[in-house]
């Protein structure tokens, strides 16, 4: 029989394969049948957010191995007291760092699949047509995000048991520990797998609730992003950002002020800080065009310039989505950075003289294995950026090619996504090291601006914010090199755009 016409244009034989075969399907038909059911996962944005949970599950599988190793070091060694206080210490440490990096990565995956339905706009609205629920959409999208999280959780925490025996093996060849006996594969590495999986799957399910405003007109269009002006009027989301954002700023400064009396100022200055961060994150499409208009600025005046400005100003919602993420890496390495920098100026003023150089090598070691540590949030942060351009621009396919038809060279296409790029992570960094230098400060100076130090057992204490220029200098270096990287792969993509093919679309 003929081919006929389904789901919006695309082709499917009329004949079903059981009915070639007397009405029962083959076994080999069933399991093509399953792996059709699993087509989604080719789709541009799944593999990168496996990659992201993956990244998540191993990072605390191999933290708390570590910290289990350590904790077994300390216990088995007699001439070492303490052993429950540093392992609390360490323990807390790793649920932190495990819970920053999980923070991250859900960011970055309801970023990508937000652009994602922006993306499948039309097909969404098609299914509506035919009589398809908002819900029943949605809920499809949150089981796709379930399985991405399951199968980065696995492969993760396969990766995570891996690293983490290679790293006790080197351990025990460097320092000579042979005494212990520590078994890597533990029950407790199932807990970040399983809360990876399952973040990443509400991540899906908050990044998919553009699904319930999709209506069955937009099936004549593309892909859907919110403008600026329809960003703009959101009085409800507006003013709880901004009453989150002055709430935290205000707490921030009460912490501060409180660290002049107390070290538990710090505690108040925390929830300030974390406040302030949720307000700005909410309320970005409002914060992000005045910084993207300055960002443009200084790129010039040409044309590639003004459409690279205009193309990340005119959908505020998609380029904060790309900046976000990038955002909270500067903000944690920068935040660490400038903390440790700070104690030694609270301490050496409290002091009254300079700090002494065991104790500076001791906080100068410990931020190095901080920011290391952090440093793989800014990776999971660098993945969704080089995702969320790629999408950006297989998603803007008819825009490109009508670009081309009117007479714009490849040169020039791939030098405006590259501005695109360098407008969203410039203003990224620039918003990551200013906030990163607030909260630094704010949390070295609120837990001991009241601790006296010997010998002037000066307090209370209060200093400006120091900030390290090598750590600002090795950030600045490494986001140029994370725009060109990132830009490779979308560049690649919109100079492939054939223009008849891309305007037929």
């Amino acid at each position: 029989m003929s081919a006929g016409v389904v789901d919006g244009g695309m082709p499917r034989a009329s004949v079903s394969a059981g009915d070639a075969t007397g009405g029962r399907p083959s076994s080999g038909d069933a399991a093509s049948a399953r792996f059709a059911r699993f087509a989604w996962l080719r789709d541009r944005g799944m593999g990168a957010s496996i990659l992201v949970a993956a990244i998540s599950t191993a990072f605390g599988a191999v933290l708390l191995t570590a910290t289990g190793y350590i904790a077994a070091i300390v216990a088995a060694d007699p001439f070492i007291g303490g052993g429950d206080t540093v392992a609390i210490v360490l323990a807390i440490l790793t649920v932190l760092l495990v819970g920053v990096a999980v923070y991250v990565a859900a960011v970055v995956t309801a970023n990508t699949f937000a652009t994602v339905v922006a993306g499948r706009t039309r097909r969404i609205a098609l299914l509506r047509l035919i009589g398809a629920s908002a819900r029943s959409q949605r809920e499809e999208i949150g089981r796709q995000g379930l399985v991405v999280g399951v199968i980065g959780a696995t492969l993760g925490l396969l990766g995570g048991i891996v690293l983490a025996a290679a790293g006790m093996a080197v351990a025990e060849a460097v320092l000579g520990i042979a005494d212990v006996e520590y078994a890597v594969v533990q029950p407790v590495l199932v807990v970040p797998a399983v809360v990876v999986a399952l973040t990443t799957w509400m991540a899906a399910w908050a990044g998919s609730r553009r699904v319930l405003t999709v209506t069955p007109l937009q099936a004549l269009g593309g892909s859907v992003e919110v403008s600026a002006s329809d960003a703009a009027r959101r009085p409800a989301r507006n003013v709880a950002a901004i009453a989150l954002f002055v709430t935290g700023a205000a707490l921030l400064a009460a912490g501060i002020a409180f660290g002049l009396v107390s070290p538990f100022g710090v505690a108040v200055a925390f929830v300030g800080g974390l406040l302030s961060f949720t307000g700005l994150a909410l309320g970005a499409a409002l914060v992000m065009p005045p910084v993207l208009r300055l960002v443009g600025r200084a790129f010039g005046r040409s044309a590639t310039a003004r459409l690279a400005a205009e193309n990340a100003m005119r959908h505020p919602e998609r380029s904060s989505r790309m900046a976000i993420g990038v955002v909270i890496g500067v903000t944690l390495v920068t935040m660490f950075a400038v903390a440790l920098e700070t104690v030694k100026s609270v301490i050496t003023a409290s002091s009254g003289g300079e700090i002494a150089p065991q104790l500076e090598t001791l906080l100068d070691t410990f931020a190095g294995i901080m920011m290391g540590l952090v440093a793989v949030s800014a990776l999971i942060a660098a993945v969704g950026l080089v995702n969320l351009l790629t999408l950006g621009v297989v998603q803007r396919r008819r825009e490109l090619g009508l670009l081309r038809a009117l007479g714009v060279s490849t040169a020039q296409v791939r030098g405006m996504v590259l501005l695109e790029a360098a407008h969203i992570t410039i203003t990224a960094v620039v918003t990551g090291l200013v906030l990163g230098t607030a909260y630094g400060w704010a949390g070295a100076q609120s837990l001991l601006g009241s601790v006296p130090m010997p010998p002037a057992w000066t307090s209370p204490t209060l200093v400006l914010p120091a900030v390290p220029w090598l750590p600002v200098a090795i950030i600045v270096v490494a986001t140029a090199v994370l725009t060109l990287v990132a830009a490779v792969v979308p560049t690649r993509l919109a100079t492939r755009v054939a223009p008849v093919e891309a305007l037929a679309e």
